[in-house]
């Protein structure tokens, strides 16, 4: 049948993704770095896609195309939302896996123990992408670039981790940012003296050593820095 239905201009295409968002009906994919219209069938010629994309890359077109399938359009919503469900309750990314953690009767002794903590945060804000690329804090500063679970996980991460360092955290998965290029900046700007990088052990918490490694080579500075594992328990890893 001639029907209305969307086109896309590789050509014209960056990437970005936003379409494929913005398709309820998941007809678009992302396919070698270009969206793609996968499943004819599956647009309703709507056009949702249409204002989010950045370059005008989509747009209409009248020509030859299977009927738009709302019951096949249903039937894949269903199946995504089971493969989400099954990837988070059944294992999928280690980072959002549930875990059930057992501590010791020690460890509960020590935490009740009449020891009143002290804060060790010198800088404020301390997430990386709020921080301002200059402050005075950062002047002549050993630097802790940290996970944001990894102060949840170490028990003593003030004492151990924050003393004495200017702190920045960050999570690459749920800012899915690249924390590169404001680190980068921070590092040129100022006279940091070292860099601490403290991750989890789960594989999305790599994002984030990249981010820092990557900044340290583009910095043009030679600076000492260190990689520390945080394990889901909580235990520092060699």
């Amino acid at each position: 049948m001639i029907r209305k239905i969307i086109h896309i201009d590789e050509e014209k295409c960056n990437g970005c993704g936003l379409c494929a968002t913005a398709c309820h009906e998941g007809a678009i994919d992302i396919i070698n770095g270009k969206a793609k219209l996968v499943r004819e069938n599956f647009c309703d010629g709507f056009g949702d896609c249409l204002p989010g994309c950045p370059t005008g890359a989509i747009t209409f077109e009248e020509r030859e195309a299977p009927a738009y399938d709302e019951a096949a359009v249903q039937e894949n919503k269903k199946k995504k939302l089971q493969e989400k469900m099954k990837h988070l309750h059944e294992g999928g990314c280690p980072g959002s896996r549930m875990r059930m953690l057992e501590q010791s009767e020690a460890a509960e002794n020590v935490a009740s123990a009449p020891v009143q903590p002290v804060s060790r945060l010198r800088n404020w804000p301390v997430q990386i992408k709020l921080a301002p690329v200059h402050a005075p804090y950062f002047a002549g500063a050993k630097l802790l670039i940290a996970a944001d679970c990894t102060a949840y996980a170490y028990a003593n991460f003030h004492q151990e981790f924050m003393r004495g360092k200017v702190t920045l955290i960050g999570c690459p998965k749920l800012d899915a940012v690249d924390y590169s290029e404001k680190l980068t900046e921070i590092l040129r700007s100022n006279d940091i003296q070292s860099v601490t990088i403290l991750r989890m052990e789960v594989p999305c918490c790599g994002g984030l050593e990249m981010a820092a490694k990557k900044a340290l080579q583009t910095s043009g500075k030679f600076i000492p820095w260190q990689v520390v594992t945080i394990s889901i328990d909580g235990k520092i890893l060699d």
